[in-house]
């Protein structure tokens, strides 16, 4: 299936390099399908993500969750001045994925800000996201909680 893409001229050539700068992740067939500051819609094709039972494996929904801290830290702080590390990601599978799946991450401008001056002032700074894994229907699959680091080079 195809979907529409809605990615900021600036921030093209980010997202093909995000898509395939981890062989791993590159092997999902992850698509970043929006892109613009401070916010990212990434979607996680079904095949080739099928599980012994038909339905999509939960090693690739994780990947997915953990995947959205780089793809938000690229549309959302200075790259010349920080980079991101995971700290912790928690998922809780709530019902099965039988399609293809979308997760939305976002920050505020005044998140963003708080995060930048900590870690410029401290080296590094955790930031939290809440963010829920959807199928084509909208239904949550997965509930997500993950910390990510920003730190100063």
């Amino acid at each position: 299936m195809t979907y529409d893409v809605d990615i900021e001229e600036r921030f093209r050539e980010g997202a093909r390099f995000l898509e395939q700068a981890v062989g791993i992740i590159a092997k999902t067939g992850i698509r970043i399908v929006s892109l613009r500051e401070r916010y990212a819609r990434i979607m996680l094709p079904f095949e080739p993500n099928v599980n012994h039972i038909g339905t999509m494996y939960g090693g690739s929904l994780f990947i997915l969750a953990e995947f959205s801290g780089g793809v938000i830290y690229y549309v959302s702080f200075d790259h010349s001045r920080f980079y991101p590390i995971v700290k912790e990601v928690n998922i809780r599978y709530r019902a099965p994925a039988l399609t293809d799946c979308f997760l939305e991450a976002s920050l505020s401008e005044e998140e963003v800000g708080r995060i930048q001056s900590l870690a410029d002032m401290n080296g590094k700074q955790d930031w939290v996201m809440d963010l829920d894994i959807k199928d084509t229907q909208g239904k949550t699959c997965c509930q997500v909680k993950g910390t990510w680091q920003l730190r100063r080079f």
